[in-house]
């Protein structure tokens, strides 16, 4: 049995044409070889623009290889318009493509090469082209994995405000220690404002630490001590909040089949045995 794109669920073949019908299955498709093969092809072709990107950066390389990477980097840039347009040809919809985040995606991956016509610099913008890679989990058909995605998406809202209030206790310990620390040691040392000494705040408080601004007083130094403390304290909240979250809809996504031989109720939504006795469950059809 076929699958079906999240793509052509948006968006249709433009009507009225076979070969653009058939184009827009091997673009946006993955059900045939055909479609397999571009997608491929593409994936081949992104890495291999990146590649040629990333290296013309090294000096020792661009010396040597300047000259291929932009005949690379040209042909990589011509292909991917070509492609662009004929995705903006097939579909039904060629607008609405354009503003969806893929077709910003494609967009920006031809646009950097173009603009490095007039504006010198610009071709190393080229590593967004690694976000067009998310394509290849149609590729590897990770639409089985929905449902768990759609599991820890419906844990992250419902545990949104606990987050946001947690959250806003944190800015709210950032912002007074950030005042505090700011009066303590002064421009002196570094605090040359209260939002400079916030973001000395943040990196102390989650023990990141990077050393470019440090207390040089006394009760500096006691305040620092306090802050790594708390945040010692408070980095396992956000993780305990959305696992008690996880567990909940877990539980709730469960179905109790009981037993007709022992009576035990709770059992995993795809049992087929009793996990106590062995026998085999009804159907779940058959629990009314």
């Amino acid at each position: 049995m076929r699958t079906r794109s999240p793509f052509t669920d948006q968006f249709g073949p433009a009507p009225g044409s076979a070969w653009r019908t058939r184009w827009f299955h091997i673009i946006f498709g993955h059900e045939d070889a055909a479609g397999r093969r571009f997608d491929v092809l593409l994936i081949i072709a992104i890495l291999g623009s990146i590649t040629v990107a990333v290296m013309d950066t090294v000096a020792s390389a661009h010396a040597r290889y300047g000259a291929i990477f932009y005949v690379f980097e040209w042909a990589f840039t011509v292909a991917f318009t070509l492609e662009y347009i004929m995705r903006i040809v097939v579909v039904d919809r060629p607008w609405r493509y354009v503003r969806s985040f893929f077709g910003m995606v494609d967009l920006l991956a031809v646009l950097p090469t173009w603009i490095s016509l007039i504006a010198v610099g610009s071709q190393y913008l080229l590593v967004v082209r690694a976000l067009r890679i998310l394509r290849i989990f149609r590729i590897l058909k990770l639409t089985r994995y929905v449902g768990e995605a759609d599991l820890l998406w419906l844990t992250l809202v419902r545990a949104r405000r606990k987050v946001l209030v947690f959250f806003c206790t944190i800015l709210t310990l950032v912002l007074i220690f950030g005042a505090l620390m700011y009066l303590i040691e002064g421009p002196e040392d570094g605090f040359t404002s209260i939002p400079t000494s916030m973001y000395w705040a943040i990196v102390t408080m989650t023990t990141v630490g990077f050393g470019d601004i440090t207390p040089k007083t006394a009760l500096g130094k006691m305040v620092t001590s306090l802050i790594i403390l708390i945040g010692y304290s408070i980095i396992a909240v956000p993780t305990g909040i959305f696992t008690a979250e996880l567990a909940a809809s877990m539980r709730a996504r469960r179905k109790y089949l009981p037993c007709a031989r022992c009576g035990q109720a709770e059992h995993e939504n795809d049992a087929s045995y009793c996990r106590v006795c062995g026998t085999e469950l009804p159907a779940k059809e058959d629990q009314h």
